[in-house]
């Protein structure tokens, strides 16, 4: 029972003020004056301030509310290390039952690190989960938190804990750990493919380890070369960025004797690679209405260096204009045919005849150029089917088609071929799927005999179009038709030219999204995704092995013409080895290094200041379950072999009896009996 005086008078305050205020006054003054009936006035007034204040004693039925504990479970992949997981388990299973035990308190059992996304596994957060813990629970009825951990908490907070209840700390573990850690010290985002690239490392060592070890240097999955660095010292590295796109840099050192984990002794580091601009020969036979169409698009690509030439006045033009009276540059055929022809990514020849302003022998190194991996793109036109075709020179050797000599003048409809619909150049051009296509006509196709490679498109009577072939270790083009410019200009609603001429260019100069066969793989949260890209009918399924060593496949599913893709749920951060027929790729799981493998020794000092500052404690669980007590809000919350949880001593309000003080008969009789006795005095 709880009892209490609380006031419920019968009139405002203001006017109970205007009564009794006045009324207090002449009393009081009568009994400083020593006036007769002066006590027995003052006694009336008390008696009226009493019946109209109207005290009223409360009894209140209080029911008590349990203290709010949180216990925070570690469940971070640090923790699966050794003997951690059975030694967390079996501490929460002896700390819940201790705690069911105690009536005083409102147990909520936290367990964090587990998550499906990787960006939530990227770091141990438990004082993250300790605000949730308490969020809707007042401060008075916060009773204490307990956490079992590694001790490897980065959410900290450096500022100090705000946390006013007793936090304790059980380290999972054992004193006196090893391990050994690589980690990069500066990785470039971006690199420039084909130059060297500047990174530095470091190799870290517990217990003051010194020495040397031997790094492995890999770069997408194939070892490079391997060095020597102290322990504890920056190193240096320089790679040569291979390929563009995402390259994946990996450094790993042997596991040392006696060390806890081997998860960290690798580091990765993503590096973009960047092509340099592709420079881009451009010779154009003689104006015509699509010439401006490759130089156009060529120069809108921000990734491409571009030289031009055309061909106005051939050799054989003789009008008898003086020489220093010409406007035109001389064409510099040998300073880009012999000396510099290696520095260009792509030669177009945009119906370009022989006309005597090459030597014969330098379509010769043409066809080198292109068999020792050089690109090569013939725009053809009608000049292609005459006499003086290029095709009469050496250069025959690189052409992946000899020409008939037909020109076939006539309207049609450009149409993907059953490989085109699945090849990467021409796949999903906007307007391929309806019949006829959603693009215009044209009204030009060269005759050619014994095409070699693949075509891609055709035209009338199923005639190539577009051939697409690889010569030694280059590649090589040839368009059939020159009237792409009608699709340029809006003809009929014009047509996909940008993204077809841009897919033929950058496929003859290799860019890695463009192969017919490729194999990539991303790691999208914890999700494998495997990417096939094949001109097969079925690639089969994927391979993978985890960073574990584990294996397992994948299946693959068409998507699109030429397009497989597959996905697996994985859990496990770190590099995947994905394998289809004859190619291979690397994924990254997770967070690149992340700071949960940073630092996998276990430790007390990295909550030590946030638990003693609350008044808590910090011990390992290798000496013992402690027993829990619960504490008053001033005492001590922690001993040798206990821990203490505050008590709250907040309650719920079930009930109120209400006992008027001055009511009914009992307060009218003693009212009466003052005002009786104060007149009864004066009347004297």
């Amino acid at each position: 029972m709880n009892w209490s005086l609380a006031l419920e008078p019968l009139l405002s305050w203001e006017v109970l003020a205007a009564i009794l205020v006045p009324l207090a006054l002449l009393a009081v003054l009568g009994v400083w004056f020593r006036q007769r009936g002066a006590i027995f006035r003052l006694a009336a007034v008390a008696a009226l301030a009493a019946a109209l204040l109207n005290p009223v004693l409360l009894d209140e039925n209080r029911e008590p509310l349990q203290s709010v504990v949180a216990l925070i479970v570690d469940r971070s992949q640090s923790q699966d290390i050794g003997e951690r997981t059975a030694e967390t388990d079996q501490a929460v299973a002896g700390l819940q039952k201790q705690l069911a035990a105690l009536k005083q308190f409102e147990v909520r059992v936290v367990e964090t690190g587990k998550a499906d996304a990787a960006d939530e596994r990227t770091q141990t957060r438990l004082f993250g989960a300790l605000d949730g813990a308490f969020r809707d629970v007042p401060p008075s009825r916060i009773g204490g938190a307990i956490m079992v951990t590694d001790g490897q908490v980065h959410d900290v907070p450096a500022g100090g804990s705000n946390f006013h209840a007793p936090l304790h700390a059980l380290i999972t573990g054992e004193e006196g750990e090893r391990d050994r850690r690589i980690r990069f010290e500066k990785a470039p985002r971006f690199g420039i493919v084909g130059k060297p690239l500047d990174l530095t490392y470091r190799v870290i060592a517990t217990g003051g380890e010194s020495g040397a070890v031997d790094v492995r240097v890999s770069i997408n999955g194939e070892q490079v070369s391997v060095q020597r660095a102290t322990i504890g010292r920056e190193m240096p590295l320089q790679i040569t960025v291979p390929s563009a796109g995402r390259n994946i840099v990996e450094l790993a050192i042997d596991r040392a004797e006696g060390e806890l984990t081997d998860t960290n002794n690798r580091a990765i580091a993503l590096i973009d690679g960047i092509r340099e601009n592709l420079r881009v020969l451009l010779v154009s036979g003689e104006p015509h209405a699509g010439e401006r169409t490759w130089r156009n698009l060529l120069k809108s690509d921000a990734s491409v260096d571009l030289v031009h030439f055309t061909i106005l006045r051939p050799p054989e033009k003789q009008d008898g204009t003086p020489i220093n009276e010409l406007s035109l540059i001389a064409f510099p055929t040998r300073e880009l045919f012999v000396e510099k022809i290696n520095d260009f990514d792509l030669i177009i020849f945009d119906r370009y005849q022989h006309r005597d302003v090459l030597p014969i022998l330098y379509y010769d190194y043409i066809a080198e150029y292109v068999e020792k991996g050089g690109a090569l793109l013939i725009a053809a036109g009608p000049e292609y089917a005459g006499g003086q075709s290029i095709a009469h020179t050496p250069l025959m050797s690189a052409l992946p088609a000899m020409p008939s000599g037909e020109v076939l003048d006539e309207a049609f409809y450009p149409r993907l071929t059953d490989t085109g619909k699945r090849h990467p150049v021409t796949r999903g051009l906007e307007g391929s799927t309806s019949e006829p296509p959603k693009w215009s006509r044209w009204f030009r196709l060269i005759g050619i005999d014994r095409p070699e490679g693949e075509v891609v498109m055709k035209g009338p009577q199923e005639r190539p179009l577009l051939l697409l072939d690889r010569k030694g270790e280059g590649r090589v083009g040839m368009f059939l038709s020159d009237q792409g410019w009608l699709w340029a200009r809006g003809f009929e609603g014009g047509g996909p030219h940008v993204s077809l001429y841009r897919r033929i260019a950058h496929w003859l100069m290799k860019e890695p999204e463009l192969e017919e066969e490729r194999l990539t793989a991303a790691g999208r949260g914890m999700v494998l995704e495997v990417r096939r890209q094949t001109m097969s009918d079925d690639p089969g399924p994927a391979r993978i092995i985890t960073p574990s060593g584990k294996a397992m496949t994948v299946p693959l599913a068409s998507t699109e013409p030429g397009i497989f893709s597959g996905s697996v749920e994985t859990n496990e951060i770190g590099l995947y080895q994905v394998a289809n027929g004859d190619l291979t790729a690397l994924a990254h799981i997770g967070p690149i290094n992340a700071p949960e493998f940073a630092d996998v020794v276990s430790t007390e000092e990295v909550v030590r200041p946030a638990a003693e500052q609350s008044g808590g404690s910090v011990r390992r669980l290798s000496t013992g379950l402690p027993a829990v007590v619960p504490v008053h809000t001033t005492g001590d919350a922690s001993g040798r072999d206990w821990i203490g949880l505050r008590t709250t001593n907040d309650s719920v309000l079930k009930s109120v009896s209400r006992v008027p003080m001055f009511g009914g008969f009992f307060g009218l009789g003693l009212l009466l009996l003052a005002l009786g006795a104060m007149w009864y005095r004066e009347g004297r």
